[in-house]
């Protein structure tokens, strides 16, 4: 504590942002004083509703009538996690951020978080002795700015004055008509001390990919939230919007969040292959587990109405879990890629899935694979495209998998999949009532 005073006065830090995120990966908490946050770490004074982990992606809060904590709302302590601290970007005043963790008054941790979720999967592999490693790519879209949720998404104006009106993956001069805004958002990265890397121009047009570094979950996690944050708001301040929704625009790809997952040892080596570089044992049972329980947790990494507007074949979002060596059409990708870096990239997740549950989900998927030596199915070397669709066509199948899955909810806790039903059941329920664009176009004056 006496090291985070003296970071927060030698940086004249003079407010901070406590960050919760919850459980549809919104970044909730309170901006209190620097002063009063140091006073926290001593007493554990700071505290937040519990109903936090109630609210759904539409405001609203989805407790039950019947069950105590939801008409209490008692308070959590929240204890800042004081490794995370970071300089806010692009604020007037001196701020910093700060994720917290959310415990009982007792100390124990509130098991609905998903920070807890994720630190609870990740202790698995620790009483093996092992580590999981894993590096997001997140796509995004750039658009015009639109106030009217009725008309469609458009490309926005770049540089030369025009917008895109055709694909352009890859394309350098496609990414330097966004280049202020590019730049806006590398310089509040650094500031905020993210290990991004590489951004490409995407198959859609005005989307972008950035690439992260490597490394521990929890806080690869807490950096794509604070990311999209970061572009949403560099976006805004140039008159754009930028959005992480799965399927924004309808005749154009929808945006992912690949996740590229190893495991290593104590050591730092990697356990998905041998010592002359062959696929391990442990490794090909990792994607038996895959290949066996993701069509069951898809909502964790899929968790919205939208989400599954993406997976259609040939639209570079699979649609089952084949896996094959440098195939994209796959669910599951192995990149080529010497022993140390030996990886498979789980290409399902959806840009607006919750990183700590979409990680969580794969993390438990793997290791339910080691654990029960599943074996994978032969490596895919056509379209993956061509084959069976194995994943839910909507939330609600989706949903009832999930319910069905014991083994994995053994593992996330009832009272987290309690608390994420009830969310995503009120979500439903809000999007039925809804009367489309499409409905008013095709049915009013011809039915």
């Amino acid at each position: 504590m006496d090291d985070l005073a003296t970071w927060v006065r030698e940086r004249g830090i003079a407010e901070v942002e406590c960050l919760v995120p919850d459980i549809n990966g919104v970044l909730r908490g309170k901006v209190l004083p620097a002063a009063k946050l140091l006073q926290s770490l001593k007493d554990g004074s700071l505290r937040l509703p519990s109903s936090v982990f109630q609210v759904t992606v539409t405001g609203d809060y989805a407790g039950s009538e019947d069950d105590p904590e939801s008409f209490s709302d008692p308070d959590m302590v929240l204890r800042p996690d004081v490794a995370t601290a970071r300089v806010a970007p692009g604020l007037n005043t001196p701020t910093a951020f700060v994720f917290a963790d959310t415990l009982h008054a007792d100390g124990t941790p509130w098991t609905v978080s998903p920070r807890h979720v994720l630190a609870r999967v990740l202790e698995l592999y620790a009483t093996k002795g092992w580590r999981p490693v894993i590096a997001p790519e997140l796509e995004f879209y750039l658009t015009a700015m639109n106030t009217d949720p009725d008309l469609p998404l458009t490309p926005p104006t770049g540089r030369s004055g025009r917008a895109e009106t055709a694909p352009q993956p890859y394309g350098l001069e496609a990414v330097t008509e966004y280049e202020e805004i590019i730049d806006a958002i590398y310089e509040h990265s650094e500031v905020a001390g993210l290990a991004i890397d590489t951004m490409i121009h995407e198959s859609g047009t005005a989307q972008l990919e950035i690439n992260f570094l490597h490394g521990e979950p929890i806080s690869l996690c807490d950096q794509v939230l604070v990311f999209k944050r970061i572009v949403r708001q560099v976006a805004l301040a140039h008159g754009l919007y930028a959005t992480f929704m799965a399927k924004p625009m309808e005749h154009q790809p929808g945006s992912a969040m690949h996740l590229h997952i190893s495991v290593e040892d104590s050591a730092g080596e990697n356990l998905f292959a041998t010592p002359n570089g062959a696929d391990s044992p442990l490794f090909t049972k990792f994607i038996g587990g895959l290949q066996a329980y993701l069509p069951s947790v898809v909502p964790l990494f899929a968790p919205n109405v939208n989400s599954f507007r993406r997976m259609r074949p040939s639209h570079s979002a699979p649609i089952n879990v084949q896996w094959g060596r440098d195939n994209r059409s796959c669910g599951l990708r192995l990149p080529i890629s010497d022993r140390q870096n030996r990886r498979i990239e789980n290409r399902l997740p959806g840009a607006d899935a919750n990183p700590y549950l979409a990680m969580g989900a794969a993390l438990i998927c793997g290791w339910l694979g080691i654990e029960q030596g599943l074996e994978p199915s032969p490596p895919e070397t056509g379209n993956a495209y061509l084959r069976q669709r194995t994943l839910p066509q909507n939330l609600e199948e989706g949903m009832e998998r999930l319910a069905a899955c014991t083994p994995v909810r053994e593992i996330l806790g009832e009272a987290f999949f309690r608390a994420f039903v009830s969310i995503k059941e009120a979500e439903l329920e809000a999007w039925r009532g809804v009367i489309s664009s499409w409905e008013r176009d095709h049915l009013l004056l011809k039915v």
